[in-house]
Parts: structure tokens; sequence; C-alpha cells
């Protein structure tokens, strides 16, 4: 059997999620010809590592990341750290032969992505980027019906990824609230939204246009919460745009929607039928055939709830597919085939590649938010 020891960058929320995975797989996905053990773990802090080898298993706390990427103990490299060092570690990686699992965005830097772009010919073979949300059943089912043709050409596509975590005036800003860390709204839930619906929809943006709320400028910083500082990024962006295959749409990415949980949902038509899909309810596609007659009293026409529940294909076997389905479950799914795709040598997808093209279109979105003009893709 062979065994792949994996270092993660970061103890955070992502790290302790994609360390949940790590060890999950012989649970989930039954026997392998492979095996993934959490070797080393990388933080800003020493004591912050050891803490993590303590709580999660892992066998060795490193000083620095380059130190644990350099490392000849480490097989694979994930990046679960916040955006502004994703390209030193995805570069340092590269170096060293290793493939990586790269929280999203790339690097929340149009120009820090320009130099990975720059540095690996082959971006499509150097790793993947996480991408959750396209990995859940519906999600999948989804992308399966759109190639398939079940609704015929793409017309139009709306999606939103809704928080409400900025709508307190007294919320302490976090490294996602600041541009110098890669973060705000756009990069942070629109990265997600424009690769899932560009994703189902088989096309990029051809053209965009944004704009942007900052709800309140100012909030108790992250060094101190007893002085307000200056909020630099978005706290909502909304996009409006059409794609390459002619579709066009919307897309809003906001913390400012009073009363949301982790609301992801689009609606994309076509020309034979639409697909609907909530997060919040994420056992089901819906689907709406134009071919039912309505005839009589309504016939069978309707949209149609598909029970996607935790219908993954093998080897997924565990728990059983009637089973109710949540948020780390994508994430999991999202990892598996990372490394399957690393184990198969086959090409990853999503791709760094992926992740450099979805750094163009955010750029452009920031630049549209700016100068309120149309930006072509």
């Amino acid at each position: 059997m062979t065994v792949y020891r994996v270092g993660v960058i970061g103890a955070g929320m992502m790290g302790k999620t994609h360390a949940w995975c790590w060890q999950s797989i012989p649970f989930f996905y039954g026997a392998s010809e492979f095996r993934c053990v959490l070797t080393g773990v990388a933080t800003s802090r020493m004591e912050s590592a050891r803490a993590a080898c303590e709580a999660y298993g892992y066998r060795k706390a490193y000083d620095s990341a380059l130190a644990m990427i350099e490392d000849p103990e480490i097989d694979i490299i994930d990046i679960a750290s916040p955006n502004k060092f994703h390209r030193e570690a995805l570069l340092s990686a590269h170096r060293a032969g290793k493939p990586v699992y790269c929280d999203k965005p790339l690097t929340g830097s149009l120009e820090a992505a320009r130099d990975i772009e720059r540095a690996i010919p082959e971006p499509e073979k150097a790793g993947q980027m996480v991408f959750h949300n396209r990995f859940f059943p519906a999600t999948l089912r989804a992308r399966q019906m759109i190639e398939s043709g079940d609704l015929g050409e793409i017309i139009c596509f709306r999606g939103a990824y809704l928080h409400s975590g900025n709508a307190l005036p007294g919320k302490r800003m976090n490294w996602k609230d600041r541009r110098d860390y890669g973060g705000g709204t756009l990069y942070d839930l629109g990265s997600h939204l424009i690769d899932l619906v560009t994703w189902l929809c088989g096309s990029g943006f051809q053209e965009l246009q944004a704009r942007q709320k900052t709800l309140y400028p100012l909030r108790p910083s992250l060094e101190d919460p007893s002085i307000l500082a200056e909020q630099d990024s978005d706290d909502m962006t909304l996009i409006t745009g059409s794609l390459k295959n002619g579709a066009i749409g919307t897309l809003e990415a906001s913390k400012i929607a009073t009363g949301a949980q982790d609301e992801i949902r689009f609606e994309i038509h076509g020309t034979k039928g639409a697909l609907r899909y909530n997060l919040m309810e994420p056992n089901y596609l819906d689907y709406y055939n134009i071919a039912d007659p309505e005839a009589p009293l309504g016939g069978t026409s309707g949209f149609k709830r598909i029970h996607c529940i935790r219908r993954y294909p093998a080897p997924a076997d565990f728990p059983a597919p009637k089973s109710t389905i949540g948020w780390l479950r994508g994430h999991l799914h999202c990892l598996y085939n990372f490394i399957e795709s690393h184990h198969r040598y086959r090409t990853f997808d999503p791709s760094i590649a992926r992740g450099i093209e979805l750094e163009k279109a955010l750029d452009a979105a920031a630049r549209s938010a700016r100068n309120g003009a149309k930006v072509s893709l």
C-alpha cells in the first residue's frame, strides 16, 4: 500500500477541516490502494503547531512552512493558511516537486497569481484548488445534466453566496476583511460562487461589471479591538455579466445579508429546462423540464426535486446513500478527488490553472467596482 505523508500549513478553521478530511478518508471510502498520514503541521507560531499535534494527531510540528515543505519526509503539501501566504508556499512546494492542495482563492492578488503562472509551466499538474461546493452529489449531478444537454442551450443564470457575519457594527475585523491579506467578500465568497456557476455553465466570463458596498468603513481592528481601523475591503459585491457561451446573469457575494447563514444558491435556465439549488438544502437538486405537459390542470409540469442526498459513486460506501449530507462531506469528497487524481496520475481539477483563471476574473470584478466600467476578459 502506498502511504502519503501529508504536511498542512495552518491550523485554524480550514486547517482543522482539512485535518479531519485526511483522517476520514478510510472511513468513507473503504479499502484503498493508498493511505494518508497527518505527518506535519506548520503555523505562524510554534506553540499553535504543537497544540495542533496534540489535538489532531500530527506527528511533527515545524517552525516554518518552508522547513516542512523541504523535509523529505513530507510528500504532499496542504495549504490552509491566509491567502497572502499561498504564493510562497505553492512555489516552494513546486520547487520541491510536491503536489499542493490549496485553499481558495489562489492568492487574493492578480500579481501573485501571475508570479505563479510564470513560474509553473503546467499549473494543471501542480495541484488542486479547494472548491468544495462542486463536490456535493447535487452539484455534481447538476454538472452532469447540463453537460448531457438536459437544459439545452444555457440562456441565463443567477447565483448568490450569502452570509451575515459583517452586518453588526461592532464585529471585530479579521484577516478575511483585509486586502493586504488577500481578503474581502469578493475574494472569500465570490471565488466560490464564480467557480461554481461558471463550471456548471461550462463557460467563463466574456465581460462583467461590478458594484461593491462596505457597510461599516470603521471596525475594531484585528490587532487591537479597542482601536477602530478602516476596512479596505468589500462587504458585498454584485456582478452582472455575460459568459463566453452567450449566457447572461448575475452573481452576488455578501456578508451583510441579514438573516443568512451559509447560503450558496444558483438558478440556471436553458432552452429545454432549468436547475436550482441551495446549500441550506444540500440533499436536493430541483429540475424543470420544459417538455412536461401543463394540461390537464397543470399536468406534470413544474420543478421536480431530485434526491441526490449522499449518492456518491463507488468507492464511497459510508454512511448510507439516503443519510442526510452536510458541509464537511463536500470538503471530504473534494480532498478525495485530489488524492485519487494524484495517485492515478490524472490531471487535477479544479487545478492551480483554474485558480489563476479565477484570480483574473476576481481582479476584473474589483477593477470594475472601482471605476464603474465594464471589463472584458
